[in-house]
């Protein structure tokens, strides 16, 4: 029997695990998309702060596949993202790419694939965003559990909506789904996640520069890695050295030209990049102005 994979990036974020279980819940609703036994899957194991959401909410996390899960006939689709370095190990292998029947996603777009495929791109804050968007057109309302999910989606992808990418959409959705969820203290429930998505103190070094990156091809093969805290200037002075190392064991793993660490005071809204050698000093200062000092640049807001 057939099936359909729904699934996010690699080291899955909230987003990337909660839009693609969003997005199955309206497969199996609504029967226009006719999409097979569809199926919330995700790449690898999720991060402490959508652990602590699915614990809070008594939700089991989606399974981890792998490649050879997905057998000849299955469709999968890609939600919150679309670069090939991004996706599933292995879904790029002969035969294997051509089963992706469908892309989510509200990054930029760079695909290139042998067989035309439904797209559904949107400039918002989130890929729940975009997922709750379809479930409208369609008249597919969640359930409250996955509302609070859902809603605790876009809350961490737009940073309590003070990200830049932060759209009105991301607002407007965000406040209904917090309706149909009965969470009236939204602000209570943004800073609960920002708690959980700061809590590196069972991380190694590693896993902190892993922690949420993507890789890039930005000219040159550049990983950008996002760890949002309420404890930036703690990190900063007391792991600088020891997350430098680590980005350097890290870069030569992942074979990346470049490598960047944004840690960002979630409180604040501000962000400083960790720059681990000249090469990233000259593209960061170029990119956004300002002078490296002490391997670090301070970014502001962007």
């Amino acid at each position: 029997m057939s099936k359909t994979y729904v699934i996010g990036h690699t080291k899955p974020d909230t987003d990337a695990v909660v839009a693609p279980l969003a997005l199955a819940y309206l497969y199996t609703q609504a029967d226009c998309f006719g999409y097979e036994n569809p199926e919330a899957v995700i790449p690898g194991a999720i991060n402490p702060e959508t652990t602590f959401l699915f614990n809070k909410f008594g939700v089991e996390a989606p399974r981890v596949i792998t490649a050879t899960d997905i057998s000849e006939g299955d469709s999968v689709v890609l939600v919150d993202h679309n670069e090939a370095s991004q996706r599933l190990e292995g879904l790029d292998a002969s035969g294997k790419e051509d089963q992706i029947t469908e892309i989510v996603d509200h990054h930029k777009v760079n695909v290139n694939l042998n067989n035309p495929i439904f797209m559904t791109f949107k400039p918002w804050g989130s890929s729940t965003t975009i997922v709750y968007h379809l479930m409208k057109q369609e008249n597919v309302q969640p359930d409250t559990t996955l509302a609070s999910l859902m809603l605790a989606a876009i809350l961490s992808d737009t940073v309590g909506y003070k990200s830049a990418t932060t759209t009105e959409k991301d607002k407007e959705y965000g406040a209904e789904l917090a309706e149909i969820a009965g969470i009236t203290d939204v602000d209570g429930f943004t800073l609960e996640i920002f708690k959980a998505k700061s809590d590196v103190s069972s991380l190694t070094d590693e896993q902190i520069v892993k922690n949420d990156y993507k890789i890039f091809e930005f000219g040159k093969k550049t990983m950008i890695d996002q760890l949002e805290t309420v404890e930036q200037d703690v990190i900063l002075s007391t792991k600088k050295e020891s997350l430098l190392a680590a980005m350097a064991e890290v870069k030569k793993q992942e074979e990346v030209e470049l490598l960047f660490v944004a840690i960002t005071d979630i409180l604040k809204v501000n962000t400083k990049l960790l720059i681990l050698g000249d090469a990233e000093a000259q593209v960061a200062q170029k990119a956004f102005g300002g002078t490296v000092t002490d391997n670090i640049l301070d970014i502001g807001s962007k």
